[in-house]
């Protein structure tokens, strides 16, 4: 979740997200007690990550006063949580200030789980992680239930990958094709047609025998994407790679970019966006596409020069009428900066997770709560 300098929220999207499980627990009369974590502290205890902005945020959203604990285990937390009076709110303190949370301890997961009779796992965002709160609580808690966030994921995600309305249009973008290589092999069978676009997209290019200049590459995997385009033209799946491109001397504001073909990158250059015949052929593919996927930028879009290819093809998955569902933060960003959120079916909270089930394997806090009470 992101903050200013001054640790103001600039963006409570995963907090509203949370809401409709929030207010269901408190209107059926539960104490109800917060547990989140947010950056990266490393099991300290760093005032810049404290959860004091998000108790404040939730008051207002939920027109209550949230009690912030003092920190996420211990005695006088213990207290607060013993006294904690049904529809009433307390937020827990950054979980990762603990180093037990991320190695998933048994201590620390039973001292969590002992402040509460129910766990409801509303966090997909970290439901692909075996830490104590995600798959260590519910091993000590009898009750356990998924709530309506994580539902919700899991609603989209089966409408678009076990029975969607076709043509089926899977997009993936971003840096490396060793990140979402699970995610490209196992959905190639099942969509119609799959756009790879991106810094991933180089790695293909470079298997088509192009030279890409300085563009970041991963050369180890070239054979791996001869391989995947050679199993897209046998299963008949329509694979769309940039026919041209935009490239720059550095990545920067004042670069110098041009257009050229995406067999014609020159050596001193390097691809940053997807070029103007190559957004037109994946905005067609858009347009008659009754189910999208989307997960990963067309370039570097955060660079006003480089972000015509991801902000364009927004406003096309924005316009289409299809089942759109978007995962991942990077795409997240560029939709929402795009203006186009109202104008998607889902945006999923967790890019990790969407990630995961993409690559068609179980998540570790799915199978917690399937599980729930056998530790």
């Amino acid at each position: 979740m992101p903050l200013d300098e001054k640790c103001r929220i600039t963006d409570d999207h995963r907090i509203r997200a949370a809401l409709p499980t929030i207010r269901y627990a408190l209107e059926n009369g539960a104490s109800l007690i917060v547990a989140s974590h947010l950056g990266r502290p490393k099991g300290k205890r760093i005032p810049e990550m404290s959860l004091a902005p998000v108790a404040e945020r939730l008051s207002m959203l939920i027109d209550l006063e949230v009690q912030m604990a003092p920190d996420c285990i211990g005695p006088e937390v213990e207290k607060m949580a013993g006294a904690l009076e049904p529809g009433r709110v307390l937020l827990l303190e950054n979980l990762r200030y603990h180093s037990e949370e991320q190695a998933n301890d048994p201590g620390f997961a039973r001292a969590l789980a002992s402040l509460a009779q129910v766990y409801v796992n509303d966090a997909f965002a970290v439901s692909h992680r075996a830490h104590a709160s995600v798959v260590g609580v519910p091993a000590c808690i009898r009750e356990c239930a998924a709530g309506f966030l994580l539902k919700n994921e899991i609603t989209y995600f089966e409408k678009a990958m076990k029975n969607p309305e076709r043509p089926l249009l899977a997009i993936l973008g971003g840096a490396k094709v060793s990140s979402k290589l699970g995610a490209i092999e196992n959905i190639l069978p099942r969509v119609d047609r799959l756009i790879i676009g991106g810094a991933m997209a180089n790695t293909f290019l470079l298997a088509q025998g192009f030279e890409v200049g300085r563009s970041l590459t991963e050369p180890d995997l070239v054979e791996t994407a001869r391989a995947i385009m050679e199993s897209a033209r046998n299963s008949g799946t329509e694979f769309l790679l940039p026919v041209d491109c935009v490239v720059a001397d550095k990545i920067s504001e004042d670069a110098r970019t041009e257009v050229v073909k995406a067999a014609q990158v020159p050596n001193d250059m390097m691809i940053v966006d997807i070029g103007p015949e190559t957004l037109e052929a994946f905005k067609r593919a858009v347009s008659d596409a009754a189910t999208i996927v989307w997960n990963g930028p067309m370039g570097a879009f955060e660079i006003e020069p480089f972000s015509k290819g991801t902000m364009e093809l927004a406003h096309a998955v924005g316009r289409s009428s299809a089942l759109s569902i978007i995962g991942g933060g990077d795409t997240d960003l560029a939709i929402n900066r795009a203006g186009e959120a109202e104008n998607v079916s889902y945006m999923s909270t967790g890019g990790g997770a969407f990630l995961m089930l993409l690559e068609g394997k179980e998540l570790p806090g799915f199978k917690a709560l399937e599980e729930c009470g056998r530790g």
